[in-house]
């Protein structure tokens, strides 16, 4: 284990999680672009986690050599942290072949997902190891435990306690971190009660607590990450790392007219977003963005940037897991953060009128 990697792990409980994620997000000294394409941004506003579209599902495939292509272009324009879950890829052996092509490991920051029973993660983590070629992973992420569904391999699962089955977790992800297979580890669409169990958890038996919490959040899904979260974090320091900022794309637009042919709703295996957006409710959305593109040429920017720099514009958010399937629609992504600085008060609350469902915590009702 290298000396850098120990003192991290020394280090690892302090007081604000987020600045974890802070210091882990940092832009590469390898490589630095001509042109800063982030405006002078914060650095821990500028660099998304790039999620790559390169498992076996319909025709979201692509190629490896353009794959090489994306992963370059983000690299090069400082997205140094790439998401290696399992269930990208089957196994992210191509991701594997492209990280090790084009930099050196101690420029990137990657997590991996955790699957199926707590007892089975820590082999479970070293397979995804041996495959991706790497000693570690930065963060490790567990997904939501769920005490009513029998986990696969686990037949005593079912009767399991929610507590009993959220000690287990931290149980096994303070060995995974402790046998030196992660840095850090968080957790993925848990509730925030289930967060604070697991932190209660590792301060009762001296374990080691989650550092941030993966979440759903776009402009049509926004309690969690804007009134819950930020809870957390003035409480007990978690931070968020937000995913489907486009929401499965139904907020860059291209719905609007219907299904195209081609895009993610028109493919097998997607008959439940096709029907979310002919839905009546997806009809008022679509109404709802129609409305917001204006405010998109008034910036100067597409839709979709507008929605991501929404999106980074919340002080909580750390993170924004992106997808690319294209250079054009990374590069069009990365854009997003020129926008930022262009959010100001009037225009957020602009589009908060526009959209009619900005939530509220109990501390506001109050005041």
């Amino acid at each position: 284990m290298g000396v850098a990697k120990k003192q991290f792990l020394k280090n690892r409980q302090i007081n604000s999680h987020s600045e974890i994620l802070g210091d882990l997000i940092q832009p590469s000294t390898d490589t630095q672009p001509h042109d800063d394409p982030t405006g002078g941004v914060p650095a821990h506003k500028k660099f998304t986690i790039q999620r790559l579209f390169l498992h076996d599902s319909g025709s979201l495939v692509v190629s490896f050599q353009m794959a090489e292509q994306l992963m370059t272009l983000a690299y090069d324009n400082g997205i140094n942290l790439f998401d290696t879950a399992e269930v990208y890829a089957a196994g992210a052996a191509p991701l594997t072949r492209l990280l090790l092509s084009f930099c050196r490991r101690s420029s990137l920051v990657q997590p991996a997902d955790g699957h199926g029973p707590s007892r089975l993660l820590p082999p479970g983590l070293k397979a995804s190891l041996e495959r991706l070629q790497l000693e570690y992973v930065d963060v490790v992420f567990a997904n939501r435990p769920d005490p009513n569904t029998p986990m696969e391999g686990d037949p005593f699962s079912s009767s399991k306690s929610r507590t009993f089955i959220i000690e287990e977790t931290v149980r096994a992800m303070t060995h995974v971190i402790n046998q030196g297979m992660a840095m850090y580890w968080g957790t993925s669409r848990w509730s925030s009660m289930e967060i604070m169990e697991a932190y209660s958890v590792a301060r009762q038996f001296n374990l080691i607590p989650p550092i941030c919490e993966q979440a759903e959040y776009h402009m049509f899904q926004r309690e969690k990450v804007e009134v819950q979260l930020p809870e957390l974090f003035h409480k007990i320091g978690v931070g968020a790392m937000t995913w489907s900022p486009l929401a499965c794309g139904i907020v860059s637009g291209k719905y609007d007219s219907g299904i195209p042919p081609y895009s993610r709703a028109s493919l097998k295996g997607y008959q439940w977003l096709k029907d979310k957006i002919l839905s009546e409710e997806g009809r008022r959305q679509q109404a709802k963005l129609k409305e917001l593109q204006a405010i998109a040429e008034r910036l100067g920017c597409t839709l979709p940037q507008l929605a991501i720099a929404w999106c980074l514009r919340n002080e909580g958010v750390s993170s924004v897991l992106l997808g690319a399937s294209s250079a054009d629609q990374l590069m069009e992504n990365i854009g997003a953060i020129q926008v930022l600085p262009k959010l100001s008060s009037s225009t957020i609350h602009e589009i908060d009128s526009i959209l009619g469902n900005k939530p509220y915590s109990k501390k506001d009702y109050r005041s």
